[in-house]
């Protein structure tokens, strides 16, 4: 049967897809946009010039003499070219009088704040990259960064792009056991860490599971330490040093060497659910190329006078990306926040933004759903009206997070750019452009100019519009991953052996009938039931459009009838109450008409919170574990792991009846 009916499945589920909202650029904003309509042209009809164009933005110590080296799936961009990074990103801007521009204003969850130049960011990585080459770091060594956010861990990272070293940023969330399989496998020489840092008026240690994960592994040589809370740390005479006496005495100047283009940048381990992290390899230039392209043209950005605020953590891509990488290198001035949306207050994000003026933001929709939960009335008490441009980040948004954020945030009047990319590809993929695109809520849209994108099906044949399949990329782009460490063989299945020829990301996707793209998340949140293909992103979607839910996850359970059931999580809006079953029916039937008798949830459970990790994703697997009364994996990169206890105890009493 089930080809035919998985088929129809897609077919009777694609009415949430069909958005007849538009919203075009304002005329303001449009006239004096990055990017126009003829960028997509100029991309579409050399490619390969198009990117060369991206590249000269940098400074190149030496020229590429090929721009693309490509032996599927491996691709080598800027053959030949020098650069280094943190040159890009502090020297050039100083040097062009530039130095008294706000890299970075940064804000202390407990209120303690800096400000920081770039002529001032310059001369502290400059005596990093003194003080990590006395501790013997040496080019193509690897450094571990386990740090709150604060100001030292972009130091941190940015001296060993100086110097050539490979820096390898590890969430300050994660456990003993995922830092330690992270050393393991990039055979880290140093960890730069923190005493600790504040979460939710509090300071968290994280000195001690440093202190556990090196313990057994001698590859680590040293261990520098940011004095950041005060709290009383273990020490280790012959390893630990700490950075205000290795780093503050140093010279603030160091002559810089420019490295390949391919030249390792960084690797970036994504958790694993069952087997080992994979190190993502990025390399320098064709990265900083995308990155930095993409911040300028995505987000508009106008370096002279935007205050640009990615509100994620510097330990995911996106803190790579568009916090360091791509604002620095556009000499642009940004906001980095160390600690949560809700501390002190749950204002904290708007208050922020009134305080420096923020034009840009950038977060992620799991947020945006947590203030529709919050309730209108708390941004309403800020003066958001500096805001210009609106971007969300890591999964799908659905529509009604979009019109809550371009209406509540965006006083209806600001662009939002759904941007979807991950990891591996290093910078934004497809978006809507803000002077260009008349954006729809919930859709990423198109490609960016430059990237080749396409949705196929299973035998990896392109679509027609108002079809669903898989997103691939076809062509080679510059910020690609270069591999997974030290394990080719892992990257090629992975990525690249689902369809001949092509990438596949492992996201769900469909074409509406303009051929607009709608992310549908991991293809692993595709739900079998009864023979039925359904997204766990349109269940949540029409959940989330009910006027009471403020949030919803959706799982996949065995069914001994269905194969698969759906099992749903909630949280209400503020005005709604508690719940109860009446609500829990109304929402089952709510479903139902929306996408058809067959997506009608099996269970519907009201929470008061979801597992999250500190950026913000939900952790569905773990949901999957209780909805299939299975012992819980790791929950160690939860904000709070009590979250799961408390989903445990009420799930027997959530069974919904038809």
């Amino acid at each position: 049967m089930a080809e035919d009916s998985r088929e129809q499945g897609h077919e009777t589920l694609s009415n949430l897809l069909h958005e007849t909202r538009r919203f075009p650029p304002p005329a303001e904003l449009a006239a004096d946009a990055n990017v126009g309509e003829d960028a997509y042209a100029a991309a579409e009809a050399d490619r390969l010039g198009f990117w060369e164009e991206q590249a000269a933005r940098l400074h190149w110590d030496t020229p590429w003499n090929q721009v693309l080296e490509w032996n599927p799936p491996y691709a080598k961009w800027f053959t030949g070219g020098r650069i280094n990074a943190a040159v890009n990103c502090l020297d050039r801007h100083v040097d062009a009088g530039r130095g008294d521009r706000v890299a970075y204003h940064w804000e202390g969850e407990p209120g303690d704040t800096r400000t920081i130049t770039y002529a001032q960011l310059k001369d502290m990585v400059c005596q990093a990259s003194n003080a990590l080459l006395e501790l013997g770091v040496a080019k193509g060594d690897r450094v571990a960064i386990y740090m709150p956010m604060i100001p030292e861990t972009v130091v941190a990272m940015l001296a060993c792009a100086r110097i050539g070293a490979v820096h390898m940023v590890v969430f300050g969330g994660f456990s003993v056991d995922a830092l330690g399989t992270r050393l393991d496998d990039s055979q880290a020489k140093v960890v730069v860490t923190a005493d600790g840092g504040y979460r939710r008026g509090k300071a968290s240690a994280l000195k001690p599971a440093v202190d556990d994960a090196v313990r057994d592994r001698p590859a680590v040589e040293h261990v520098l330490v940011v004095r950041r809370t005060g709290q009383d740390v273990a020490w280790d005479e012959g390893r630990d040093v700490w950075w205000h006496d290795a780093v503050d005495r140093q010279s603030t100047e160091h002559t810089p060497e420019a490295h390949d283009a391919e030249h390792p940048l960084y690797i970036m381990y994504t958790s694993g659910t069952t087997a080992k992290p994979k190190g993502i390899l990025h390399t320098t230039g064709g990265y900083l190329t995308q990155v930095s392209y993409t911040h300028w043209a995505v987000f508009d950005l106008k370096a002279d006078t935007d205050v640009f605020w990615t509100a994620a953590d510097i330990g995911w891509v996106t803190g790579h990306s568009y916090i360091v990488y791509g604002p620095l290198s556009n000499g642009a001035t940004s906001v980095m926040y160390e600690g949560t949306p809700d501390t002190p207050h749950q204002g904290r994000f708007w208050e922020i933004v009134q305080k420096y003026g923020v034009t840009i933001a950038y977060m992620a929709p799991t947020a945006i759903r947590t203030f529709m939960k919050w309730g209108e009335e708390i941004p309403a008490r800020f003066d958001l009206s500096s805001l210009r441009v609106l971007g969300s980040v890591g999964e799908p948004i659905n529509p009604e997070a979009y019109m809550w954020y371009r209406k509540n945030i965006g006083g209806d009047r600001v662009p939002v750019v759904d941007t979807w990319w991950q990891t591996e590809t290093g910078a934004v993929m497809v978006s809507p452009m803000p002077g260009v695109s008349a954006a729809k809520p919930g859709a990423a849209m198109r490609p960016l100019p430059g990237i080749v994108v396409d949705v196929v099906d299973d035998q990896g044949e392109p679509v027609p519009n108002g079809g669903g399949g898989f997103i691939v990329v076809r062509e080679p782009w510059p910020s690609m991953l270069r591999g997974i460490w030290g394990d080719p063989e892992r990257y090629e299945k992975t990525y690249w052996s689902r369809f001949d020829g092509l990438y596949f990301p492992g996201d769900g996707a469909k074409r509406d009938e303009d051929g607009d793209i709608w992310l549908l998340g991991r293809v692993d949140d595709v739900m079998l039931v009864s023979g039925h293909n359904i997204s766990t992103t349109e269940v949540e979607s029409a959940l989330v459009a009910h006027p009471k839910v403020a949030e919803a996850a959706v799982v996949g359970a065995t069914d001994p009838v269905t194969g698969q059931a759906i099992v749903c999580f909630v949280i209400l809006r503020g005005e709604a109450g508690d719940g109860g079953d009446d609500l829990v029916k109304e929402l089952r039937d709510h479903v139902g008409a929306s996408l058809g008798p067959i997506a009608k949830p099996r269970q519907i459970m009201v929470v008061q919170e979801l597992p999250k990790t500190r950026s913000g994703k939900i952790m569905r697997r773990l949901l999957r574990d209780v909805a299939e009364n299975r012992q819980l994996g790791d929950v160690s990169t939860l904000t709070d792991s009590t979250v799961m206890d408390a989903i445990s105890a009420k799930l027997p009493d959530s069974r919904g009846e038809d």
